[in-house]
């Protein structure tokens, strides 16, 4: 079954793989509910947006408010969908929203500040949180300014952080089980964290300068997209070993979704997200290519 498409990014707004533009400022990343016919939108900007949207009969507008920071770059809802994350990359705080029946934000948020740097001075002078993820009732955060997983309570208490090597960068990262891959975009890795085992292994091997961004699990397959190379690396979950890497279809692959076997890769520089086939977890390109100013996200909803 072919599932809806929904591309945000850097353009005029949200558009569906019909073509039906949804104009709504600076929507660099969507999420979905999980069991609601609604939409969420992080407005990446200085004085950081959260917008929610109907999807039945196409976008309709819900709800809106603030991410409480400063260039929301990440959104996610937890899987009993009363709980909305915000990831603010500019300033690093992240927000809690609570969710109501209909899928609206309700009641005061939860605001999580933060401190710490790197030692890249010029991309690790503060927090800059990347990515909140649900897992194991307690909310992860990639904070690519202090080289952490912070970790809190769904109540916001903070707990001890996942350390990364200094200067890593972590961006986007996943679980499998207890397992946690991360994407560090300042040292061009994957990182497999499980208890006090610590395994990295390069993102991409063709060389040159690489910021990795997006990272996804499926099966037993760990896929990362490569910008600088503008490839998508199939390393294995097991031991981080190179299975495949391919050309993405355009340049700086920012994020990827996988819909069974299909992949959809944006490519923010090339104003395209180009489709690819999987053939036995390998992306082969179908040739289709969706036209779409600088995408930053692809949903499969």
């Amino acid at each position: 079954m072919k599932h809806p498409l929904y591309i945000g990014g850097y353009g005029p707004g949200i558009l569906t793989a019909g073509g039906e533009l949804t104009r709504v400022a600076s929507p660099s990343f969507l999420t979905a509910h999980p069991s609601l016919p609604v939409l969420y939108a992080a407005g990446e900007l200085a004085r950081g947006w959260l917008t929610a949207f109907t999807t039945q009969g196409g976008l309709a507008p819900l709800d809106e408010r603030s991410s409480e920071g400063d260039s929301p770059c990440h959104v996610a809802v937890d899987p009993s969908g009363t709980l909305l994350a915000a990831a603010n990359y500019g300033d690093g705080t992240v927000s809690l929203h609570r969710l109501d029946s209909r899928g609206a934000f309700t009641g005061e948020p939860i605001v999580l500040r933060h401190e710490g740097s790197g030692p890249v001075a010029d991309r690790q002078e503060g927090p800059h949180a990347h990515q909140a993820v649900f897992h194991d009732g307690l909310l992860h955060v990639s904070d690519l300014g202090t080289d952490e997983i912070r970790r809190y309570t769904l109540d916001g208490e903070p707990l001890p952080p996942l350390k990364l090597p200094p200067g890593t960068g972590p961006r986007h990262f996943a679980f499998s089980g207890s397992r946690l891959y991360v994407a560090g975009e300042l040292d061009g890795t994957v990182t497999a964290i499980d208890g006090d085992e610590l395994v990295s292994a390069p993102a991409s091997r063709a060389g040159g300068v690489n910021h990795p961004s997006h990272l996804e699990l499926a099966g037993d397959l760990v896929y990362v997209a490569n910008r600088g190379p503008n490839t998508v690396s199939v390393l294995r979950a097991d031991d981080l070993q190179p299975v495949a890497e391919v050309p993405s279809g355009g340049d700086w692959p920012r994020h990827f979704a996988i819909d069974g076997d299909r992949m959809y890769v944006a490519n923010q520089e090339s104003d395209a997200v180009a489709v690819f086939a999987l053939d036995d977890g390998v992306p082969r390109p179908t040739g289709e290519v969706i036209e779409v100013e600088r995408p930053a996200c692809v949903l499969v909803g």
